[in-house]
């Protein structure tokens, strides 16, 4: 099943690339930076026209990603066989992690998760986000504004003709999150629109709901 380009700009109200940013290999978060309130107003900056959008016939989101994806080069810190990865992470969360499928919006319980702890990878376990830098961005996915310092890796991704992204992977286990755009918040000006199968929240012991 598939959204049309224009139906999934439209997703929430918001659109749905953002602002693509320039690849790093690696987030070296400076210290403190998670910190800070994620209220305020950030930018809705769209960068598909109306003519560009019908040369688009669709964008897929809950189907396979391509055959061709070379499992060679995702391969971290944290390896294991495709058969082993899908033993561990379970037909829905591979498909996404290991073969950058991408869930329906709306669909993840995490959406709503406000208790204080920290979203861990879904494959390896890695600390990826604190629960301070969440916000809603209105996307259907989760989203935040930072990640943990190392945690994750930023790559070209054209998967789609003309419209270059960043995606974004797990440091450790090379798993796929997501992707980053630079329609987020203060105080990074990021949006890290994670699939919520790719993380796991880990609430701190005797967690409250964090504040507004």
């Amino acid at each position: 099943m598939a959204f049309t380009a224009l139906n999934a700009c439209r997703v929430a109200g918001r659109p749905l690339f953002g602002n693509t940013r320039a690849p790093r290999r690696s987030v070296q978060c400076q210290a403190g930076r998670a910190s800070g309130s994620a209220d305020g107003a950030y930018g809705r900056r769209f960068i598909i026209g109306a003519g560009f959008t019908t040369a688009l016939i669709s964008v897929p989101m809950t189907s396979n990603a391509e055959p061709g994806i070379d499992t060679a080069k995702r391969l971290g810190e944290v390896r294991h066989t495709e058969d082993e990865w899908l033993q561990i992470l379970g037909k829905d969360a591979y498909r996404i992690m290991r073969r950058e499928g991408t869930e329906r919006p709306g669909t993840s319980p995490l959406n709503n998760e406000k208790r204080v702890g920290t979203f861990a990878c879904a494959g390896c376990g890695t600390p990826l986000f604190n629960s301070s830098t969440k916000f809603n961005s209105g996307t259907g996915w989760p989203s935040f504004f930072d990640a943990l310092p190392g945690a994750v890796d930023e790559v070209p991704d054209n998967s789609i003709p003309f419209m270059p992204r960043t995606e974004v992977r797990c440091h450790r286990c090379q798993g796929h999150l997501g992707h980053v755009f630079d329609d987020g918040p203060r105080p990074t000006g990021l949006r890290y629109c994670m699939n919520g199968l790719a993380l796991k929240f880990k609430p701190e012991e005797g967690a409250q709901t964090k504040s507004a």
